[in-house]
């Protein structure tokens, strides 16, 4: 292993890898500014998030390492695939069953101090699965439609099904995205997508909206989800419940204003956010580090997503350009969802800001994804360099 990964390093993507490591950075000061005080007032050490967070970084780094070394050929067995499709839906359903429940969401599977999100792990599964799918029955029937993968789908519909029930409707939502991203991409009718989306909106407009504005108040103390949903719709109506979150998300933004108030200094972090390392941590970051601040984030990650779809667009193999596809679907789509919840675009549901907010699973199946869009780039530059020598 430590031999391919020599031969890789060389060709190793730092348009990818400087961003990434960049990002890690403002994620690892971020985590500590925006926890240190809610764990300092529940009785632990201050820099308890501090340290996991350094911890996860660094085997993220690992895993890019492991992944970037692993021939291209083992993601595409589709046997090995489907059987771990099996596995993780019987996760799943034990979850739903038997999972510890945070947040009103059964999704965890917690070893000690470390909890685990298997639904994470489903979107890099998703990707790599359906992309082998798509590659394989190309080979062997050139334009692939969808009956042609159907067993594959009945996989993913019942995962995605099965983190909707949990509930987890922010998993859920970028783990369906992802798959009609890749789906659309493999060159399957647009019809298929844009009537997909249309019914989205007029579900959400004309059924679900007024569904939860008139449920009594007895079922939406029940769930948490509901909850949240209100307070998206009528948040400073709802401040003192459950539109608090994102009233407190907005005093958040408008006070860091362009330049933001300095490191350590935001208010909101103080008892005011709900987790404010996690699900709000763009909040904490628009207060601490300004409009600036935001801004230089998400160029980062733009950066990183534009660079793995130039990969994508560049590659001659399906497999590779619709794993890079389905990777930057994954990163623009979590992001647009972390910073549309805390701005009141849509509904907060949860989801954690790409290698900036805080958490163990999503750092994992972050770096792993990385480490196989650096896996593919190093690969192709690699080839293109042999094949320039050979022409010479």
């Amino acid at each position: 292993m430590f031999k391919a990964l020599r031969q890789q390093i060389p060709y190793l993507d730092y348009g990818i890898f400087i961003p990434y490591l960049i990002l890690s950075a403002i994620g690892i000061v971020m985590v500590y500014s925006a926890s240190s005080y809610v764990a300092a007032s529940a009785g632990s050490s201050p820099t308890g998030y501090l340290i996991r967070q350094c911890m996860w970084v660094v085997i993220g780094f690992v895993f890019i390492g492991v992944v970037l070394a692993i021939n291209l050929n083992v993601f595409k067995q589709l046997t090995m695939w489907s059987w771990m499709g099996f596995i993780m839906v019987g996760v799943l359903i034990g979850l739903r069953l038997f999972g510890q429940s945070i947040n009103g969401a059964a999704g965890w599977i917690v070893f000690g101090p470390v909890s685990v999100q298997p639904a994470e792990f489903c979107k890099l599964y998703l990707i790599v699965y359906l992309s082998a799918a798509i590659e394989r029955r190309e080979r062997q029937h050139g334009l692939v439609k969808m009956v042609d993968i159907n067993a594959q789908l009945a996989m993913m519909a019942v995962m995605i099904i099965l983190i909707v029930i949990q509930p987890d409707i922010g998993g859920a939502t970028i783990n369906l995205a992802i798959v009609a991203v890749i789906l659309f991409a493999s060159g399957m009718s647009y019809f298929i997508g844009v009537g997909s989306f249309a019914a989205a909106v007029v579900a959400f407009e004309w059924v679900l909206v007024p569904i939860v504005s008139h449920l009594p108040q007895q079922v939406l103390g029940k769930y948490y989800q509901l909850r949240r949903f209100l307070g998206f719709m009528n948040p400073f109506t709802t401040a003192s419940g459950a539109g608090t979150q994102l009233v407190n998300s907005y005093y958040a933004i408008s006070n860091g204003g362009l330049t933001g108030v300095g490191i350590g200094n935001s208010l909101q972090k103080r008892g005011f956010l709900p987790e404010p390392n996690t699900d709000f941590i763009m909040s904490i970051t628009a207060e601490e580090l300004g409009l600036i601040g935001v801004i230089l984030v998400m160029l980062l990650l733009a950066v990183i997503v534009g660079r793995i779809i130039y990969i994508g667009v560049r590659s001659a193999n399906t497999f590779n350009t619709l794993v890079c596809y389905g990777i930057a679907a994954y990163l623009t789509i979590q992001a647009f969802i972390n910073v549309g919840g805390i701005v009141g675009l849509i509904p907060i549901t949860g989801v954690t800001f790409p290698f900036v907010s805080y958490g163990g699973s999503s750092m994992m199946v972050l770096t792993l994804s990385l480490g196989l869009v650096l896996n593919i780039a190093a690969r192709e530059k690699r080839q293109r360099a042999i094949s320039v020598r050979q022409e010479s």
